[in-house]
C-alpha cells in the first residue's frame, strides 16, 4: 500500500471465552441437545427439487464425477458473464467452524451436504478459500470490515472488541437503503463485542432466562433458522441485507436425530449436515417469499477445525490448512455463473468488498479485502497473498503467538521453530522446507513483514482489557504502533513443543463436557502444580470445582491466583462471577468493580453490581448500574425487567411502564412482565389496564403470588365476589406461614364476604 493511501485510512479512522472442541472420535455428551428433525420434515427440501431427488438416485462417486466434469468445461471459459444489480437482496451465511474438505461439493464423499453442493453447483465456488485467524471473533471481524486483524485489532475471542469507528459491511449496507439483521448462534460474536454495528435488528438471543452470558452460550441451526424466518416474514417485500451464523460444528459434537444415528462415528460430519439441513431451509424460506431469484447467497467458514491433524484437536493453535482453509460459495441466480470453481487462493477479507461489488456500492478506503467478481469472471487470475496469525498459543496458554504468509502455493510461519510448506506439493503440510529453501524464506518473511508494515493501523483496539503485560506482547508483533519486529516471542515455548501439554488439557476438557468431573479436576490440578504462573490453569480447575460443590475451594484457589496477578483482568472478572453465584454479595460487588476500573466494557461486571444493590433495596444506584449493563447490551431481558422495577419502586412508573410494554410485545407468554405491569398501572390509577394485565399472569401462571394480586385489583374494580374467590383461591395454595401478609388476606376475606352477603 502507498504511503499516501496508508495515511487516508488512518485519517479515515480517526474520522470515523473459548472453549475448546473434541475430536471428532470423541463421545458426544447428552447435555448439547438439539431439537431432533421429524422424518417428513427432514425429506421436505429434497421433495421441492427434483435435482436432490436425482443426487440421493445415484451414487455419490458418479455424481462427484459429472459435477467435476461439468466445472472443468465451465471453467475454461474466459470473461464469464456477471450483472451487477443495485436491486438484489444480500444474505451473508457463516459456517462456524467449518472446514473445507468435509464439504461434499469440495470432495469429501461421506458427507451429507446437499443444500450446500447445489449451491456450490449452480454458483460459484472458491477452491482456495483462507481465514485470516482460526477463531470466532477475530475471523467474523475481518468478514464484516474487510480489513487484516493488524488493522482492526481483534485478535482473540473474549478479550476484544470492534472499534466503532471501523466501518461494516451492514453499516454500508444499511446507508445505501437496505434493511439489516443478524442472527447468530453463539456469544462470542455477541454484540457486546461490537460485531452488531449497523444492524437494524441483531439477533443474539440464546436463553430468554440467561443473566450472565457465558462462551457456553448458543444456540443450535434450528433455532437461529427460526429467529430468521419470523423476521423474513415480515420484511421479505424490502430490499435487505442478512447475516446468519450457524456454530454447530463447534465441539462438543452432538447432533441431533436423525443425523446421530447415521453419523454415529463421524459426529462431526452429523453437525455439518444438520447446519446443512438449516442451510436448505433458508433457500426454500427464500422461494416462498418469490425472492430466490432476487438474493444473492454468500456462505463461508469461519475457520475450520483439525479433528487431530498435526496433533490438534480443534482450532487456533496452529496455522495449518485443516483450520486456515475454509468453504467460500457465492450464488446469484441468473446473475453469476453456474458451476463456476475458481482455483485462485483468496480471503475471507475479500468478501465484503465482493458483496458490495455485486450490488453497485462504493467499496470503503480502509477495505484491505479484493472484490471477487473479476476472478470469477475470468478477468483476473493469480492467488491473493494472505497474512495469517494466531495470538490464541500466548494469551491462552502462555505459549508463543504464531504469524504467517500464504502467497502463491507457499505458507511461511513464523514460530520460535520456523515452517515452510510447499502447499501445492504438500497439501497436507508434512514436509517442513525451512532447511532446504532459505532464499524463499528470506522473501517470504521480507513480504510478510511488509504486507504487515502496509496493512497496520495505529487504531486504537480498544480492548475489553489491556494489562501492561500484553501490551508489551502485542509490540513484539509489531500490533501497536504498526510494522512488524520479525520477532514472535522466541522466548516462549513454541506451540508445537507443547503438544502433550495441549493435549492433557483437552483431554481434561473431554472429562468435563462428558460430566467426569473428578477426572477433569484431577488433570487440571497436574498442570496448574506443573505451570502455577499462568491464569487460566486456576481457572479451569476452579470451574470444574463448581460442579464439584466445592464452590469456597474454587474462590480460594481464584484468590491465590489474584494474589500472584493482582490486575489480571480474567481472574477479577472470573472471581466476581464465582462470588455472585455463592451469594457473597459484598465481595461480588467489590471484585466486579475493581475489573470495571480495568475495563468498563465488562458487561457482567455491571450486572453483577446492579443486582447486588437492586438486592440490597439501594435502588437509585440499582438504576444506574442497570443503565451501565443495558448500554452495552441492551436486549438483556432480565436486566431490563429490574431496571424496570426499580424505576416503578422510585415513582417513575410511567417510564417503567414503557419499558414493561416493549417487554410484553417481546415475551407475551411470560407472566411476571403481564404481573409487574399490572402493579405499575395501578400504581398510576389505570386500574382496568392493571386487571386485564394481572388476569394475563394469573392465566399465565396460576400460582398465590399471582391469585393475591389479582384479587386486589378485582375488589378496586367492583368484582368483589371473584376477588373473594381468587383471595380464597391464594390462601388455600400459599406454601407460607401465617406472614403478615397472608394475616391481613384473610382480613381482608372476612371483610369482603361480609360485604356481599
Amino acid at each position: 500500500m502507498a504511503k499516501k493511501k496508508k495515511k487516508r485510512r488512518r485519517k479515515t479512522q480517526r474520522k470515523s471465552a473459548a472453549s475448546s472442541p473434541p475430536l471428532e472420535q470423541a463421545a458426544s455428551p447428552q447435555d448439547n441437545k438439539k431439537e431432533p428433525i421429524p422424518a417428513s420434515s427432514a425429506q421436505k427440501t429434497p421433495k421441492k427439487d427434483t435435482r436432490k431427488i436425482l443426487l440421493f438416485s445415484i451414487p455419490i462417486a458418479v455424481f462427484a464425477a459429472a459435477v467435476a466434469l461439468f466445472l472443468l468445461l465451465n471453467n475454461g471459459k474466459s470473461d464469464l458473464n456477471i450483472q451487477r444489480d443495485n436491486g438484489l437482496n444480500v444474505i451473508l451465511v457463516t459456517l462456524d467452524t467449518t472446514r473445507a474438505d468435509r464439504i461434499g461439493a469440495y470432495g469429501h464423499a461421506l458427507a451429507k451436504t446437499p443444500n450446500l453442493d447445489a449451491l456450490a453447483r449452480d454458483g460459484v465456488m472458491f477452491q482456495n478459500a483462507y481465514c485470516q485467524v482460526p477463531l470466532t471473533l477475530p475471523s467474523h471481524v475481518s468478514i464484516l470490515t474487510g480489513t487484516y486483524p493488524i488493522f482492526h485489532h481483534v485478535h482473540n475471542n473474549g478479550f476484544y472488541y470492534l472499534n466503532p469507528d471501523l466501518t461494516t459491511v451492514a453499516e454500508v449496507f444499511k446507508l445505501n437503503g437496505f434493511k439489516t439483521s443478524a442472527f447468530v448462534a453463539s456469544y462470542t460474536v455477541d454484540s457486546s463485542y461490537g460485531v452488531n454495528k449497523g444492524f437494524d435488528v441483531f439477533d443474539d438471543r440464546f436463553a430468554e432466562e440467561e443473566l450472565l452470558k457465558t462462551f457456553r452460550s448458543e444456540r443450535t441451526a434450528d433455532k437461529v433458522y427460526e429467529a430468521f424466518a419470523e423476521w423474513m416474514d415480515s420484511n421479505h417485500a424490502e430490499k435487505f441485507f442478512s447475516w446468519i451464523h450457524f456454530f454447530d460444528p463447534h465441539t462438543p459434537y452432538a447432533p441431533p436425530s436423525p443425523f446421530k444415528e447415521e453419523f454415529v462415528n463421524r459426529p462431526y460430519d452429523g453437525e455439518i449436515a444438520f447446519m446443512d439441513f438449516y442451510v436448505g431451509r433458508v433457500v426454500e424460506k427464500l422461494k416462498e417469499k418469490n425472492i430466490f431469484d432476487k438474493t444473492l447467497i454468500c456462505l463461508a467458514g469461519d475457520h475450520g477445525e483439525a479433528i487431530g491433524d498435526h496433533g490438534e484437536a480443534d482450532h487456533g493453535l496452529f496455522l495449518y490448512e485443516s483450520t486456515m482453509k475454509v468453504p467460500l460459495i457465492i450464488h446469484a441466480q441468473g446473475l453469476l455463473p453456474e458451476g463456476r470453481v475458481v482455483d485462485s487462493a483468496v480471503r475471507l477479507i475479500d468478501i465484503m468488498p465482493s458483496l458490495l461489488d455485486a450490488v453497485k456500492i462504493s467499496i470503503p478506503d480502509e477495505v484491505q479485502g479484493k472484490s471477487l467478481l473479476p476472478f470469477i469472471a475470468g478477468k483476473r487470475k493469480g492467488d491473493l497473498p494472505s497474512y495469517i496469525e494466531t495470538v490464541y498459543p500466548r494469551e491462552n496458554y502462555g505459549w508463543s503467538e504464531l504469524v504467517g504468509l500464504i502467497d502463491r502455493g507457499w505458507k511461511y510461519i513464523q514460530a520460535p521453530k520456523l515452517e515452510l510448506y510447499n502447499l501445492n506439493n504438500d497439501p497436507s503440510e508434512v514436509a517442513n522446507l525451512i532447511n532446504s529453501e532459505s532464499q524463499r524464506v528470506r522473501d517470504m518473511k521480507t513480504h510478510m513483514e511488509k504486507l504487515i508494515a502496509e496493512n497496520s493501523s495505529d487504531i486504537d483496539s480498544k480492548r475489553k482489557n489491556v494489562s501492561q503485560e500484553e501490551m508489551a506482547r502485542l509490540r513484539s508483533l509489531g500490533y501497536i504502533g504498526g510494522g512488524a519486529t520479525g520477532d514472535t516471542g522466541t522466548k516462549l515455548p513454541d506451540p508445537k513443543d507443547r503438544k502433550d501439554e495441549y493435549n492433557k488439557l483437552f483431554r481434561a476438557r473431554q472429562f468435563e463436557w462428558s460430566g467426569e468431573y473428578a477426572r477433569a479436576a484431577e488433570i487440571f490440578e497436574e498442570i496448574l502444580n506443573a505451570n502455577p504462573e499462568f491464569e487460566y490453569n486456576y481457572i479451569n480447575l476452579a470451574r470444574v470445582y463448581t460442579h464439584l460443590d466445592k464452590m469456597d475451594e474454587g474462590i480460594s484457589l481464584l484468590e491465590k491466583a489474584r494474589e500472584k496477578k493482582p490486575d489480571s483482568f480474567v481472574i477479577l472478572s472470573t472471581l466476581a462471577a464465582f462470588y455472585s453465584r455463592a451469594n457473597d454479595k459484598d465481595k461480588a460487588y467489590d471484585v466486579s468493580q475493581t475489573a470495571l476500573q480495568l475495563n468498563p466494557q465488562f458487561l457482567a461486571g455491571w450486572i453483577i453490581s446492579g443486582m447486588v444493590k437492586f438486592d440490597q433495596g439501594n435502588l437509585d444506584e440499582a438504576v444506574e448500574l442497570f443503565e451501565k449493563a443495558l448500554e452495552i447490551e441492551p436486549e438483556n431481558k432480565i436486566v431490563r425487567i429490574k431496571y424496570a422495577y426499580s424505576l416503578g419502586a422510585l415513582g417513575r412508573a410511567e417510564e417503567a411502564i414503557g419499558i414493561y410494554t416493549k417487554l410484553q410485545e417481546e415475551f407475551p407468554k411470560d407472566a411476571t412482565i403481564h404481573s409487574d405491569l399490572g402493579v405499575m398501572y395501578n400504581s398510576v390509577g389505570s386500574f382496568e389496564k392493571a386487571r386485564q394485565n394481572l388476569k394475563k399472569a394469573v392465566d399465565l401462571d396460576p400460582s398465590p403470588e399471582n391469585y393475591l394480586k389479582y384479587s386486589a385489583i378485582l375488589e378496586r374494580t367492583g368484582n368483589l365476589r371473584e376477588a373473594v374467590r381468587f383471595i380464597k383461591l391464594y390462601l388455600e395454595t400459599t406454601p407460607e406461614g401465617n406472614t403478615p401478609q397472608k394475616l391481613r388476606a384473610r382480613k381482608a376475606l372476612t371483610e369482603w364476604e361480609k360485604q356481599i352477603q
